[in-house]
């Protein structure tokens, strides 16, 4: 489950393109932060992807991932040319095809192939008439479904939403967002040719003139207990009450919400599928396990990354894809996993109640994060070089880390108990213990 929005430059206060999303996964699931840099192929070389090996093109561009840990692939991410695509686990009636293609693999794919988001939505729904897509995605249960994407660049965003080899885009005007259903209906700018007569065929409508994608394509019952339409509701409400004002303070505050119920309980006492920031539990079997914001501009594009799960308990950092040595590279799957089950091993202290002083952190991540906002906006407009920018990356990563690093190690030696539901509190008791915390 995930839950991934843009605003284009008429709708942003500064007028930029703003991007973000959260990754909704299993929650032992580690989710590493990767950067690969451009590459050289040989001609008639071969890339193996999850499941499947394809041709590899003679170059592929630069790319910041953002993915989980035992796939190829990337459930979001942006390449050198800002270009940026999250995906979404949609549930539809067709069937599900044999391990190919994941989502996420198409997703990396138009990031290391693509500069604009038409590029990225003419090569992902090529790549799904050759290859298909389907396979388990699930990390310690199988989980398959198909996919949908919102695909941006420093200009325009597109929405691409599939079943099966079927497909819908639709371009975006000002802001979007797309949760884990389908969400295009027949206003859609392109369409896989036989999309509408399968759908006849299957007595799914009984005209093109009441012909409705999500309405004749969507698996109503799994959509339903997704909790996707609470979520998008969410998002698209604030989006469109922001709309000409949006900020990345804007996104940060969508991936951080939980659905009413949870504002009024602690959210880690009990589950919510309905939450942009999702905690799992008992049936909710979804975390948000990574979240990312991307702000695109013509002099500076500026990625906010929390390398951790839980969004409201984490801190943004900001990152630019210049030289530097913060983020991971082929090679350094370990290292990029440790950095996550770190802030990992910090949010179930916190669910186990062993972090006394948890007001005090949160008060410190937040002037923390608002420092780094400052300061990013203050540079930004200054045209800064790549040396002052790693010398700013360097510092917030290291104090983001030092803060981490000291609350962990000294919540450890605490006695505490899961707080919730005999169901909330086994769940998270098994999860725990699978994860060696």
């Amino acid at each position: 489950m995930c839950d991934t929005m843009v605003a284009l430059g008429r709708a942003t206060k500064d007028g930029s393109v703003i991007f973000a999303k959260n990754s909704d996964r299993q929650p032992n699931e580690p989710h590493l932060l990767m950067r690969i840099p451009r590459k050289k192929h040989p001609k008639g070389a071969q890339l193996k992807c999850t499941y499947i090996t394809i041709d590899q093109v003679e170059e592929t561009y630069e790319v910041l991932l953002l993915k989980p840990s035992w796939i190829w692939g990337a459930e979001m991410g942006a390449n050198e040319f800002g270009l940026n695509i999250g995906n979404e686990a949609v549930f539809t009636r067709v069937r599900q095809g044999l391990p190919s293609l994941l989502g996420m693999d198409l997703l990396r794919l138009a990031l290391e192939r693509c500069r604009t988001s038409l590029e990225a939505v003419h090569l992902i729904t090529e790549l799904l008439a050759k290859h298909g897509q389907g396979g388990n995605c699930g990390y310690e249960k199988e989980f398959v479904y198909h996919n949908s994407f919102l695909i941006a660049d420093r200009e325009t965003a597109w929405v691409l939403e599939t079943a099966g080899p079927f497909w819908a885009a639709k371009q975006v005007e000002d802001v979007y967002a797309i949760s884990n259903r389908l969400s295009i209906g027949s206003d859609f700018d392109l369409a896989h040719p036989d999309l509408v007569d399968y759908a006849i065929s299957r007595k799914w409508c009984t005209s093109r003139a009441d012909f409705h994608f999500a309405s004749c394509y969507s698996n109503r019952l799994f959509t339903y207990f997704s909790g996707a339409e609470n979520r998008e509701q969410a998002c698209t409400l604030r989006l469109q009450q922001d709309k000409g004002s949006i900020t990345v303070e804007t996104m940060l505050a969508i991936l951080r919400s939980h659905e009413p119920a949870l504002e009024k309980a602690s959210p880690f006492r009990r589950p919510s599928v309905r939450s942009v920031c999702m905690h799992a539990g008992g049936l909710v079997g979804d975390h948000t396990t990574g979240s990312y914001v991307a702000h695109l501009t013509d002099k500076l594009d500026t990625y906010w990354i929390t390398g951790s799960s839980t969004p409201c308990l984490s801190i943004f950092k900001p990152y630019w894809m210049t030289e530097n040595s913060i983020l991971f590279g082929d090679g350094q799957e370990e290292e990029a996993q440790q950095f996550w089950l770190l802030r990992e091993e910090l949010h179930r202290l916190v669910l186990q109640g062993r972090v006394p002083d948890l007001e005090d952190y949160l008060h410190q991540a937040a002037e923390l994060e608002r420092e780094f906002l400052d300061l990013t906006r203050a540079v930004s407009s200054a045209e800064p070089t790549a040396e002052q920018l790693a010398v700013i990356m360097k510092q917030a990563w290291a104090r983001e880390q030092e803060l981490v690093q000291s609350t962990v190690e000294r919540s450890r030696p605490n006695l505490g108990r899961i707080q919730g539901r005999p169901y909330f509190r086994r769940y998270w008791e098994k999860q725990s213990k699978k994860l060696g915390l």
